[in-house]
């Protein structure tokens, strides 16, 4: 019997079948359930390199139809436990104008490091310590829910714990940002800084600003 599909058709179909399958399952799709639409993985491989299909993590598509912001993908891979700190909650905060390339999410270090062996959206994960990874956590609006993020005051003690992996202009200005934000609590700072064992650098590069 001859084919009812020419190759393109076929494509096509495909194409809409596993588009409506990542609608239903809200934008991400395992490799398994693809293949149980009758697409080889080699066919899967194809989709990727043509960019009808976008790897986010092994083993994890979803389509270049499907309307999801970077935000979007971040709450919905990491919105349960993960928490947005350094320069990600620093462009939440407005303290930097635009939003970083990476996006930086402070996570149990007992937690599995294949989850952040994802191709997009690029993200640097800060595996914490179970005990302080709670410590000055609040919520902030992010991608039509609520994600949690840092006080400002545990940000900023962060910022300068962990000063040697952030850009350069991106600490220079978030710093200066807080300093002049009028709804710093100066207490809870020095109370972070103690817990973070940043207090001298609190101390010599923004206490005289305080």
């Amino acid at each position: 019997m001859e084919n009812l599909f020419s190759r393109d058709e076929k494509k096509q179909y495909q194409l809409e079948q596993i588009n409506d399958l990542v609608e239903a399952n809200g934008g991400l799709i395992k490799t398994s359930e693809i293949e149980a639409l009758g697409v080889d993985y080699r066919r899967v491989l194809k989709f990727v390199e043509e960019g009808y299909l976008i790897r986010v993590k092994s083993g994890y598509y979803t389509t270049k139809y499907f309307e999801c912001s970077e935000e979007q993908w971040i709450y919905k891979l990491f919105g349960e436990d993960g928490i947005l700190t350094i320069e990600s909650a620093l462009w939440v905060y407005g303290y930097l104008k635009d939003r970083p390339y990476k996006w930086s999410i402070a996570i149990n270090k007992n937690t599995s490091k294949s989850r952040f062996h994802i191709d997009y959206p690029i993200v640097e994960p800060y595996y914490t310590e179970p005990e302080v990874l709670e410590l000055g956590v609040t919520e902030a609006d992010f991608a039509g829910g609520r994600m949690k993020i840092y006080t400002k005051e545990r940000l900023i003690c962060d910022v300068l714990k962990y000063q040697e992996k952030i850009d350069r202009e991106i600490f220079k200005t978030g710093v200066l940002a807080y300093i002049m934000d009028e709804k710093k609590d100066v207490a809870k700072l020095m109370e972070y800084a103690k817990e973070r064992k940043v207090l001298k650098k609190v101390q010599n590069m923004i206490g005289v600003w305080l």
